[in-house]
């Protein structure tokens, strides 16, 4: 039987019970979210700033749509990551199956954002619209990284509605473990972004 995510897995409880994780407390697991993280060069600074004004620009009018948030927050911060640069691909509205033995069925869903390299996934990017929570989009979240073909590497996630961003770390082969880094919150101040690009850069330096 096939089953959208996003229908299947509609609480952190169920996203949990169904692929057996488990958020550990553990302030190490995702040190790539607080340690060693990169400086930013004074170019990426002003990027981030004029993305940063144009964002709060277009949201004094209202909520954004998820849509449009992609292309005024996430496709910005990518392109200041580097991962539209090779090695990298990126690719949107990317299909995904999982398929679960107890009850067998198959959960399909669509990634918003998927970065790779040499078909490795690097990072899945989950956005929302503005007028909904950020922490919504964590039980999805786990599914879609419970999808990733490659159960041996740590999974990687953020999560933004644009005001706030949340990154996420899954170790499937280590008891289910995952862990979110602190909250990022755009509106606040350039250096909420500055911390978000920061992690990124991290991500991509590491696993280039």
């Amino acid at each position: 039987m096939s089953v959208a995510i996003t229908e299947a897995i509609t609480t952190l409880a169920e996203a949990e019970q169904r692929f057996h994780l488990t958020r550990t407390e553990d302030e190490t697991f995702f040190w790539e979210s607080s340690t060693d993280l990169p400086n930013l060069s004074d170019t990426e600074k002003a990027g981030l700033g004029d993305m940063r004004r144009r964002y709060l620009y277009q949201r004094s009018q209202g909520h954004l749509l998820e849509s449009t948030g992609l292309l005024l927050f996430a496709s910005p911060l990518l392109t200041l990551a580097g991962f539209y640069d090779p090695p990298f691909t990126v690719k949107a509205e990317e299909s995904v199956q999982l398929t679960l033995r107890d009850p067998e069925e198959v959960l399909q869903g669509r990634l918003d954002v998927l970065v790779l390299k040499d078909q490795f996934w690097v990072v899945v990017l989950e956005s929302k619209k503005t007028a909904i929570s950020v922490w919504s989009a964590l039980p999805q979240t786990l599914a879609y990284l419970m999808a990733n073909p490659h159960p041996e590497q740590p999974r990687f996630a953020l999560m933004t509605n644009g005001d706030d961003s949340v990154f996420v770390k899954l170790e499937a082969t280590q008891s289910g473990r995952y862990n979110l880094s602190r909250v990022f919150a755009a509106l606040t101040s350039n250096q909420e972004l500055e911390g978000v690009l920061q992690i990124l850069k991290h991500l991509r330096q590491a696993l280039q």
